[in-house]
């Protein structure tokens, strides 16, 4: 596997595209990792301080998470370094999509990422740009088809990545009218966790749970872990956090999800961040959900949790770990030598399975059909994992084998 992985960093991507822009101090990069099956497939996200190679080592994880989730294409990923609170994003969003409209007509497919909203921002600039849909360059580099086909197929994707859930099962308040894409990469990470006992023996229900992070990944992996039966200990994000050992009720859990600001947590008596940082890693829990920004956790805290008898960790961040390696860095590997780690390319690809499953001839549109469709695909990898490596350990060494393989 390190061979493997070493190549496959070490592979120069096949196309750079760098932006600088004429009215601000913003510069922009696509990193295209490869052209596999036609074209290439990754989110465009802003924040002050990205280099390409932040954007790069995203791309190449975009591509080991296709080999998962579908289509079987190349990774990428678009960066902005530019601060998403200025005014002025707006504007450099539009010239951004502008620029690389030829890309994303050709054999480019994007969507959000951090900081850059799907519905608002990516889908109306990117029209305005010409471009049909911003996943336009997948269907035309990879799947080559027809007119009449095309047109099907991104209305199927339109309708769907927007679809308000209806089902009360899936959704904590059905009349606040929250959409798949709200939901569905949080719901994949706790899809994961029930998915890992089901296959390597035990339950979800009764084990207990820790979050970090509580924007659209955190705030809905804590609240399908409780609804499953887990019993959420801990939850700390940027604002802090809050403790319960008992474990918060479904209905604790559901509150602090719909009285969220933004992508932060509201609660009555908030432990400050750092109380909350001292305090969250020496509680005992089962299962912990790195849900928040990538590179936070460290060696200590990791040690710390797998102390109080931690089993198992589903990541909705992607590479949670404090390494400096695009993928398996000394904390990572410790990690997965100790603890059953799921890897954020199958833990993490509800959003990335979502776009693929539109992308099908004609598929179901209903809540149950698009949910149940990524839990069974995170429950393939896992049983594919398993059936190379039936231990409890080595998780992620042994899916970035079978990753790889298909890669190098």
């Amino acid at each position: 596997m390190k061979e493997l992985l070493k190549k496959y960093e070490n592979k120069e991507p096949e196309i750079i595209f760098n932006w600088k822009d004429a009215e601000t101090e913003a510069e922009g990069w696509t990193v295209i990792n490869s052209l596999r099956g036609g074209a290439a497939g990754g989110g465009t996200r802003m924040r002050k301080g990205l280099d390409m190679n932040e954007v790069l080592s995203l791309a190449k994880t975009m591509e080991v998470k296709f080999t998962v989730s579908g289509p079987a294409i190349g990774g990428a990923k678009s960066g902005i370094n530019f601060d998403p609170n200025d005014p002025r994003k707006k504007g450099v969003l539009e010239r951004w999509y502008k620029a690389v409209s030829p890309l994303l007509k050709s054999y480019y497919g994007t969507g959000g990422d951090l900081n850059v909203d799907e519905i608002h921002e990516v889908i109306p600039i990117t029209e305005e740009s010409g471009v049909w849909h911003p996943q336009e360059g997948v269907f035309n580099g990879h799947f080559k088809p027809t007119e009449a086909d095309k047109i099907n197929r991104i209305g199927q994707l339109r309708q769907g990545v927007i679809k308000v859930i209806e089902n009360p099962g899936f959704s904590p308040d059905v009349a606040r009218k929250y959409t798949v894409a709200d939901m569905i990469t949080g719901y994949g990470v706790a899809e994961a966790v029930k998915h890992y006992y089901e296959i390597y023996g035990g339950s979800v229900v009764g084990k207990r749970a820790v979050v970090q992070g509580f924007g659209n990944v955190g705030s809905a992996a804590a609240y399908y872990l409780a609804q499953m039966g887990a019993k959420v200990v801990g939850i700390i994000d940027i604002s802090g956090g809050v403790i319960n050992e008992e474990g918060f009720s479904f209905d604790e859990i559901t509150n602090f999800f719909l009285n969220k600001n933004g992508n932060t947590l509201l609660a009555d008596n908030m432990i400050p961040f750092e109380e909350m940082n001292e305090r969250v890693w020496s509680l005992q829990t089962e299962i912990f959900a790195p849900c928040a920004a990538s590179r936070l956790i460290t060696q200590d805290q990791i040690n710390q949790l797998i102390n109080t008898g931690l089993e198992v960790i589903s990541c909705g961040a992607n590479v949670p770990f404090a390494d400096k390696e695009i993928f398996f860095g000394s904390i990572m590997e410790h990690t997965d030598e100790k603890v059953s780690l799921i890897p954020d390319f199958i833990s993490n690809c509800g959003m990335a399975r979502v776009f693929a499953y539109f992308m099908e001839r004609k598929v179901q549109m209903t809540d149950e059909a698009i949910f149940n469709d990524t839990s069974e695909i995170i429950k393939k990898a896992l049983q594919n994992t398993y059936d190379k490596n039936p231990s409890k350990t080595e998780i992620s060494k042994t899916a970035f084998e079978i990753a790889l393989t298909q890669l190098v």
